[in-house]
Order: structure tokens, then C-alpha cells, then sequence
């Protein structure tokens, strides 16, 4: 059976309520599993982890989109975190025994019900995307929602799906397919975000940083820290050890000192294997020296 991870990001935080209803929605599919889900309230956002065949994981989004639109309402939500729609971003992960054309080919189907059943228009991005300017979800999110009403009336910014106009309180969704990636987030020992802001320019691809990092500085209200919080796209070509030796290096140009670093949802283990190799400076270590991968085996 084909294995497909999907990673619904919920512009919801902070209702313990209405997060618990939408897995509630997810656990009610049969033939999908709800692997991980976490909330952060200063972010005011859930991120959900599931995995399952595609027509189990098109009924599961729908499900989450049926409980979202109809408990948030962005007009009146804040959050740290760039968002554009109650349901902001739904990426389709291919595991195994399936392609990257399958999972675009469920995206799509995906966006297309969506906006018929919501009225929520949809923008396609990553591999889903055949426009340049769709490929990264930054650019598409740029404005947010308060901008998008004035971003959606000009047609270089009409949606694949759905009418060129935001739904009122529910804004608009991404969808896509997209190989893994890292979400990461370094807690820096100080409460200024101007650090934090700094920090995260000098890191980012976009600014002229890591290749595979996109990266932003917040404020985390309830503890009064600034974050560096970080996606790493390739955490093959750029390894999580490498992220926070710069975020570290960076930070003690301001005197700075990294408090903490923390992975929201799922991570590959060779993700942290990487880590590892190059904390511990290992020497000629491989896949089969790990203990479970040898049980997995047997």
C-alpha cells in the first residue's frame, strides 16, 4: 500500500477545543493515521501529521476543512505566524511506493473540492505549481490575509481553484506536494526580536543565507523569548547541525546565547542521524549500526 504523508497547518493555536474537534475529524477517517499534532499558542497555529493512501487522506483534509472554515474566523485571529487561510497550508508528502506525480495529482483533486464544497479559493504551490511565481509558499503568502483581497484583484494572482476573491472569514488555502521537510524552531536566551529578525535574514535563502532554509524571527509571548523559527527544505544538503552552528555564530555577534531548539511534528531519523555524526565526530558510522533499523529487518 502507498504511503503518503500530509502536514494541514490550522491557523488555531490557542482553543484547545476546536483544535481536539479537527483530530477528532481526522481520527473519524478510516485508513488514516494521525501520527502527531501540536499547537502554539504565541504562533496562534496547529500543525497535524497524517499519513495514509490517497483517497483516506482527500477525505481526512476534507473533514479538516469542514471543522476549520467553520470555527475560525481570520478577521478577527492573531498570530506570530504568517498565515492566509484558516486551513493555511496542506502539503502532500510522498513515503513510499508512490510518486511525486501522484501526490500532485491528489493536490490538485484536492484544491478543486476544496473550493467547490468551501468556497475557499486554493493556490497550488511546490511541485503541485506549473508557475514560477506559485512555487514558494512565501510568495504566495506574502500580504497575508489582510492583504489578499487587494493581492487576488490582480490576475497574475488569480487562484487555480475557486473564485479571485478571499473567502470572507476563512481567507484563502495552499496545496501542494513537496518532499520532506524540517520544521525548526531556536529559542534565543533574550527577548529581543530584533535579534531574532536579524538573525533569521542573515540565515535565510531568500536574503542570501542557506540554501534550503526559510526563516523568520517572532516573539514567543508566553515564555518572552525571541525565536529564530525556520523550515529546512533539504535537510540532506542543508543538515540541522549546520542551521544551528550559524544561528549560534550569528547570534553571538549581539551577545546572544541559544537557550534551546525544538522540531514541531515529525522528523526523518537520518535528519538527527546527521546530527549526531557530526556532534559526536563519528567515524565510519552507517544506517545499519542503529539497533532498530536491524530489528526492522529481521
Amino acid at each position: 500500500m502507498a504511503t503518503i504523508e500530509c502536514i494541514p497547518n490550522v491557523s488555531e493555536g490557542r482553543r484547545a477545543d476546536v483544535v481536539e474537534r479537527i483530530a477528532d475529524a481526522i481520527r473519524g477517517i478510516p485508513g488514516v493515521r494521525l501520527l502527531d499534532y501540536s499547537s502554539d499558542a504565541s504562533h496562534n497555529r496547529s500543525v497535524f501529521t497524517l499519513a495514509g493512501d490517497a483517497e483516506p487522506l482527500r477525505l481526512a483534509v476534507l473533514a479538516l476543512f469542514e471543522q476549520a472554515t467553520a470555527a475560525i474566523d481570520l478577521r478577527t485571529h492573531r498570530g506570530e505566524h504568517p498565515r492566509l487561510g484558516a486551513v493555511d497550508v496542506v502539503p502532500f508528502v510522498p513515503i513510499e511506493g508512490v510518486t511525486m506525480d501522484e501526490c500532485v495529482a491528489l493536490a490538485k483533486a484536492v484544491g478543486a473540492e476544496v473550493s467547490e464544497r468551501f468556497g475557499v479559493p486554493v493556490y497550488l504551490y511546490e511541485d503541485a505549481s506549473a508557475n514560477p511565481l506559485r512555487k514558494n509558499l512565501e510568495d504566495i503568502r506574502r500580504g497575508e490575509y489582510e492583504g489578499l483581497a487587494a493581492k487576488m484583484a490582480s490576475p497574475m494572482w488569480a487562484p487555480d481553484f475557486g473564485a479571485a476573491a478571499p473567502h470572507p472569514s476563512a481567507g484563502a488555502s495552499v496545496i501542494g506536494a513537496r518532499m520532506p521537510l524540517v520544521a525548526y524552531n531556536i529559542n534565543l536566551n533574550t527577548d529581543r526580536v530584533d535579534v531574532a529578525k536579524k538573525i533569521a535574514a542573515a540565515i535565510r535563502h531568500s536574503s542570501g543565507g542557506l540554501r534550503y532554509v526559510k526563516a523568520m524571527g517572532v516573539k514567543v509571548e508566553d515564555r518572552n523569548l525571541a525565536q529564530v523559527s525556520m523550515n529546512l527544505t533539504n535537510y540532506q544538503k542543508t543538515p540541522i547541525f549546520r542551521v544551528f552552528e550559524l544561528v549560534k555564530r550569528e547570534a553571538e555577534r549581539y551577545g546572544v546565547s541559544i537557550l534551546e531548539s525544538e522540531i514541531v511534528g515529525l522528523v526523518p531519523s537520518a535528519a538527527l542521524v546527521s546530527s549526531a555524526e557530526f556532534y559526536l565526530q563519528l567515524e565510519r558510522f552507517s544506517d545499519g549500526q542503529i539497533l532498530e533499523n536491524q530489528l526492522r529487518h529481521l
